[in-house]
């Protein structure tokens, strides 16, 4: 391949996810930040049915924009747009990419589940793709928050009290448990799923049935966490192979907590950047995310999210985000422009790595000695 050639950078987003609206906004804004001189930008969206659409054409005049999002791969499937193969082929990939000499990098901004999950990170280490983000393993990992929250107690890292059950391990004792080993109130949440969907908090035994039966539509498994009153923190991480931590942010929820409607909707919470802290707790915040990244192997980027109890247990881990938004009022973009990196060269160091990363593991023996 060409090195001179632009990069071809293949935009994947939309997905079969709670979150697929979110999606649709972060990929707008990621493809309005590449750089057209460096990058040859091609996009596929994925419905919520699991349909491949070749969005590409959206990158033309009327696509982009509207409602500050990139059009739902379920419209364009509705609307004709060219399907691109079915949700497991690896056939869109070439389909729409095939045109370009430059190198070929895979931006996959699917939030949640089919996406976020290391499902479709799986499907690019097959068809041999460099991708940006965390690998299969990390991307696992980090989305299962019952799993991921084993993996930092095991490493020693400090966290709030959870219970962690599969839905045939729900039974009558719960509402008993939860009092001995978390204490109300409590949050109940599905296990794998992101931007606050399908979260309740629960104050009394009265309430947990419903909770659960909410986060069951979703997931099924289930997280208990004991509620935290504490500020709430959040810091990114960048970097592969070695990884580094931005300045930490702080989230002042709009609500009772910090829920969907907050996060995209309502753009009410206050989000601070960098945050005000006592002397010492960013360092050791940036300390603790590198760590809990290691613990769940996530690399590449990652918003790691805290609650910081002053006076008390201080900085606890909460999750890992290995896709964080990148909508125009999402944190992670603001972490790093408040450390030195703006949105474009977010992208460019994201496609640096993904190469990086695609060119050290073609080296590795596939042969027995």
């Amino acid at each position: 391949m060409d090195p001179s050639a632009r990069v071809r950078l293949l935009v994947i987003y939309g997905g079969r996810s709670a979150e697929h609206e979110v999606s649709c906004v972060s990929a707008l804004h990621v493809v309005e930040a590449a750089d057209p001189d460096r990058y040859d930008v091609r996009l596929v969206g994925i419905t919520t049915g699991g349909r491949w659409v070749d969005a590409t054409a959206a990158l033309g005049g009327g696509g982009l924009g509207l409602a500050g999002a990139l059009p739902s791969p379920d419209d364009l499937a509705a609307g004709g747009g060219a399907p691109a193969g079915p949700a497991t082929a690896l056939e869109p990939v070439a389909a729409v990419t095939e045109a370009g000499q430059g190198p070929l990098v895979v931006f996959p901004l699917l939030h949640g589940p089919m996406g976020e999950d290391g499902t479709v990170q799986g499907l690019l280490e097959v068809a041999g793709v460099a991708y940006c983000g965390t690998s299969v393993g990390g991307s696992a990992a980090a989305m299962d928050k019952g799993m991921a929250k084993a993996l930092l107690a095991s490493a020693g890292l400090p966290q709030a009290r959870y219970l962690s059950l599969r839905e045939h391990e729900i039974d009558g004792s719960l509402p008993g448990r939860v009092g001995a080993e978390l204490g109300w109130p409590v949050f109940v949440k599905p296990a794998n799923l992101g931007s606050s969907i399908g979260i309740t908090k629960v104050g009394a035994p009265a309430g947990l049935g419903p909770a659960i039966e909410l986060a069951r539509r979703f997931d099924e498994f289930v997280v208990l966490e004991e509620a935290v009153t504490g500020r709430e923190l959040e810091i990114g991480v960048l970097g592969w192979p070695q990884l580094r931590a931005s300045v930490p942010g702080e989230i002042k929820p709009s609500r009772e907590f910090y829920d969907f409607e907050d996060k995209y909707l309502e753009d009410a919470a206050m989000l601070e950047v960098p945050a005000s802290l006592p002397p010492g707790v960013a360092d050791d915040m940036g300390r603790l995310a590198v760590a809990a990244c290691r613990a769940l192997r996530v690399d590449s980027m990652a918003r790691v999210d805290f609650f910081f109890e002053e006076g008390g247990r201080g900085l606890l881990v909460n999750e890992i985000n290995t896709i964080p938004g990148f909508t125009p009022i999402s944190m992670y973009p603001r972490l790093w422009a408040a450390s030195g990196i703006g949105y474009p060269q977010l992208v460019d160091e994201l496609v640096a790595q993904a190469l990086r990363r695609a060119e050290r593991r073609s080296r590795f023996d596939t042969h027995r000695p």
